[in-house]
């Protein structure tokens, strides 16, 4: 049991080989830590620097602000500094770090102050941490500063301490997965003593300083927060080393967080507490935002509100997750229960006492619903909010609307007054209802509880005794009124949220179709042109906006499908070289190059970026909302993938081509050394014997008349069988190129077939060919030499494999505009399976004689049919031999008048 104990889970060890593997090829981070300016960060960053060019590293320094201290001046003797960057804002000439410097430098390590800076409007990215994220990425070290109060988790504490809000900060992701933190710690008495003699600020600042941040309770606080961060740090650092170890010791069941947030300002307080809970627990954390149908008319405001908040959340490391429901109490319970969760965050807005009683509070049903989740509870400070703007009956603006609802309001009480005579007024009420259930389905929620509350007056002063005033007779009739109003409140309210319901599943849907169309698409795209197309059309269709797609080709990036009219500039291309080097997003709408006017998505396989997708917006102001971001993601991937598929399928044909190519060499070489060697050893032979007879001066090897015209004749037969064979193969090669032109004429079949037949006669021999034409065979529209040779093939194919005392029959058929040659034999005929498989180049029939050939002959005839627009085809006779059909093209009727109208007038 104890070497169980004491073995390592699994997942933990693969956990830390894959981050040692990441950290492998990622440069190292690490941040001197202080607590406010002052306490020597830069300082101990450039000793440091001068201990590791010391040690034969190679470094420079990229940014670094001595804010005119001569001891931090010096220091930077004898480092190589590169030039900062100049950037125009405004008329105004401002110097950053040179990213593109850097990156081209690619030094070991490099310096860079002031990790939390905002950079120069126009630079790549807005924050310097991003651009240090990117100079890890390629592999290089950096060494860099920031103070606690940066920290993105601490900004409302700070905040608390020294009533000064933080602008600038880093998400605390950088923070942890920085490779090693050094704390610069100074006493506070010692700080506030350098700042009087003038060492951090000039005298003027100084005084300005200690009386609103110096102050010696604030920088003791701060003090004690680095402290404790770089102390949780090490911490952190010494679990892990004894996780991945398995060395024993107290481990304590895993806490799970869970951040609920809405639209309301108090979710970034929420937020940033959550991160602290976590990280004093060692927690994974998680934000949630349930999505109800009233958010549907949330103001604009709020929205981005929402979206803020779940960017920051993923900025300080949480997992983000956005629900829909109409209970947001009971959505976070089943997500607690779901993820197992342990503690939940949550705030709780300001309400006053009459709130309270007439609308319990999220929070009061979560603590009933939670079970032993503890909750924690934050407070709304009405001193540092501002008031949220929430439409709760989302009035809508249209007057048009209520119009209509005090019309319908006025028809059912002219009903009533017609019906009035007939029935008790108690009757009457339904029909204000029916009109207010129509009002709450067609016009919403607003013009229903206008439609509930005037029904309730009109039936009091038109149909209740005493009528046309408002005084009652009838103590009754109160519950009737206020019935009618608490009916009509619940059905307008009802209907209202039904039809947000509706609302909400119709979008959900249409983005499911969307995408559910959209793979479809792609899956019966077999070309990357066609993919490529497919996926423009889409992104167009659904995102309302002009796309392009940019596929690597010989090292750059090369459009290859844009929506008509759509180019992209010099700067544009640059950006979206940026987003296909580093696989993240960039361009409009993003932390990263945010001025361009494009949106660049990378498209990411299990083989990396293959390409990227851009999409241009109607107008520049223009973003997309976090749904359609997730669609576009989403579209993104299966674009991805179907191009890559797309690829392999072009490389696998590719491959297939080569192949074949090398098969058809294989069995081309093969056949040419077979066919080839025994006419040139036929043709030396008789050259020898020849030879050998005309310098025999004895006479004894002396050939007699016979003899030497024998071996003559055979020798030409086989240079003519040689002849052929080469042009056959010429000829194959021409077809495959597409080199063969047609010289198509008027043509008479039957002098063609007498013609051939009077060139075959040494071929022919004594076997008889019978020729069946109609009387009436229209002329041909044919190429007489290329037919002729197909014809000359077919027959020398039909001698091969027929016995020599079976004639061959020629006929002939007339086919609406076609003609069909017949060309017939009574050999052996050819298997049911190899009918087709003939007319391919180098194929040949199994045959007991063993015939000789290329397998060339009729595939050298389908490439001329095919090419003069006709067929051919082979099947068995009913008896004996093989029939091989093929169609020529009759002569167009005009352009027959044409030729008669020509030989006329010659």
């Amino acid at each position: 049991m104890k070497d169980t104990y004491h073995r390592p889970d699994p997942d933990q060890l693969l956990a830390a080989l894959q981050s040692e593997n990441a950290e492998a090829k990622r440069g190292k981070l690490k941040i001197f830590l202080g607590y406010v300016a002052g306490v020597g960060k830069t300082y101990a960053m450039l000793e440091a620097a001068h201990q590791r060019k010391a040690e034969g590293m190679d470094v420079v320094v990229a940014y670094v602000e001595t804010h005119g201290r001569a001891e931090t001046e010096n220091l930077l003797q004898g480092l190589e500094v590169l030039p900062r960057q100049q950037v125009e804002y405004r008329g105004t000439q401002l110097t950053d770090m040179d990213l593109d410097r850097v990156l081209s430098r690619q030094p070991q390590l490099v310096l860079v102050d002031e990790l939390a800076h905002t950079n120069a409007p126009g630079l790549r990215h807005p924050k310097r941490f991003q651009d240090v994220e990117e100079i890890l990425s390629t592999g290089i070290d950096v060494y860099t500063t920031v103070n606690i109060q940066h920290l993105e988790s601490l900004n409302d504490i700070v905040y608390q301490i020294t009533g000064v809000r933080v602008s600038e900060t880093i998400p605390d992701r950088v923070f942890d997965e920085a490779y090693e933190i050094e704390l610069v710690d100074l006493p506070s008495d010692e700080l506030i003593q350098r700042l009087k003699d003038g060492k951090v600020y000039v005298p003027e600042q100084a005084a300005r300083a200690i009386e609103k941040f110096f102050r010696k309770g604030n920088l003791t606080a701060l003090r004690e927060m680095a402290m404790r961060r770089a102390a949780e740090r090490v911490d952190t650092q010494m679990r892990t080393y004894m996780q991945s170890r398995a060395i024993p010791g107290p481990w304590a069941a895993g806490e799970r967080i869970l951040v609920s947030i809405s639209s309301h300002p108090l979710g970034e307080r929420l937020i940033r507490a959550g991160r602290r809970l976590a990280d004093d627990l060692n927690a994974n954390w998680f934000v949630l935002f349930v999505e109800t149908p009233g958010h549907l008319t949330m103001p604009p405001e709020n929205r981005a509100r929402i979206e803020h908040n779940l960017l920051l959340a993923e900025n300080l490391g949480a997992h983000t997750f956005i629900v829909s429901g109409n209970s947001v109490a009971d959505e976070i319970v089943n997500f607690c229960q779901k993820h197992n969760i342990t503690k939940i965050v949550a705030g709780r807005p300001y309400r006053n006492r009459i709130q309270e009683f007439f609308k319990p509070s999220i929070i009061g049903q979560i603590l009933r619903k939670s079970g032993r989740v503890d909750v924690y509870i934050i407070s709304e400070d009405q001193v540092t909010l501002h008031p949220v703007r929430i439409r709760r009956w989302h009035l809508r603006p249209s007057v048009r609307r209520y119009a209509l609802s005090i019309i319908i309001v006025g028809i059912a009480t002219l009903i009533n007054m017609m019906i009035h005579p007939y029935l008790d007024p108690i009757n009457l009420v339904m029909i204000y209802l029916a009109g207010v259930v129509i009002v709450a389905v067609f016009l919403g929620r607003g013009p229903s509880m206008l439609a509930s509350f005037l029904s309730v007056f009109v039936f009091d002063f038109f149909l209740v005794e005493p009528r046309f005033s408002f005084a009652i007779s009838d103590t009754q009739y109160l519950i009737t009124f206020l019935g009618l109003l608490l009916v009509g409140l619940i059905i307008s309210n009802s209907a209202s949220l039904l039809r947000d319901q509706v609302e909400t599943l119709r979008k959900r849907d249409n983005q499911t179709q969307a995408l559910n169309r959209f793979s479809q698409a792609l899956t019966g795209a077999v070309t990357l042109e066609e993919v490529l197309n497919i996926v423009q059309e889409n992104i167009n269709d659904v995102f309302t906006r002009e796309s392009m797609i940019l596929l690597p080709e010989k090292g750059k990036l090369v459009p290859k499908a844009s929506t008509s009219g759509f180019v992209l500039s010099d700067e544009e291309l640059a950006v979206a070289e940026w987003s296909f080097k580093n696989g993240m997003p960039a361009g409009h709408g993003t932390d990263t190059l945010s001025a361009a006017e494009v949106r660049y998505v990378p498209l990411k396989t299990s083989r990396g970026v293959i390409g990227i997708l851009g999409i241009k917006p109607q107008e520049q102001n223009s973003f997309l909302s976090p749904d359609q971001r997730e669609l576009l993601i989403s579209f993104a991937s299966l674009s991805a993938l179907a191009i890559e598929r797309a690829r392999f399928a072009e490389d696998a044909l590719q491959t297939e081509t080569l192949r074949t190519a090398e098969r058809l060499q294989s069995a081309l070489l093969n056949s040419i050394s077979h066919q080839f060697r025994t006419p040139l050893a036929t043709i030396t032979g008789v050259l020898t014997s020849l030879d050998l007879s005309e310098n025999d001066r004895e006479g004894q090897n002396q050939l007699d008349a016979s003899t030497r015209i024998t071996l003559i004749k055979s020798a030409t037969d086989q240079a003519q069988q040689l002849n052929r064979l080469v042009e056959n193969l010429l000829d194959m090669t021409r077809l495959e190129a597409g080199a063969i032109h047609l010289f198509q004429e008027t043509s008479d079949l039957q002098d063609l077939i007498g013609a051939v037949i009077h060139q075959m006669t040494d071929i022919l021999g004594n076997r008889h060919v019978d020729i069946r034409l109609p009387v009436d065979l229209p002329n041909v529209w044919i190429d007489l030499a290329l037919t002729g040779q197909v014809l000359i093939n077919l027959l020398e194919n039909a001698c091969k494999y027929s016995p020599s005392d079976t004639p061959i029959t020629i006929s002939a058929q007339s086919w609406a505009n076609q003609v069909a040659v017949l060309v017939s034999d009574q050999g052996i005929g050819i298997p049911e399976d190899d009918l087709e498989r003939v007319f391919d180049k180098f194929y040949r029939v199994n045959h007991p004689n063993q015939v000789t050939g290329t397998g060339l002959g009729l595939s050298i005839c389908r490439g001329i049919i095919e090419a003069q627009g006709g067929k051919i085809w082979a099947q068995n006779n009913p008896n004996l031999g093989v029939t091989i059909t093929f169609t020529l093209p009759v002569l167009p009727a005009v352009q027959k008048e044409a030729e008669v109208h020509e030989r006329r007038e010659a």
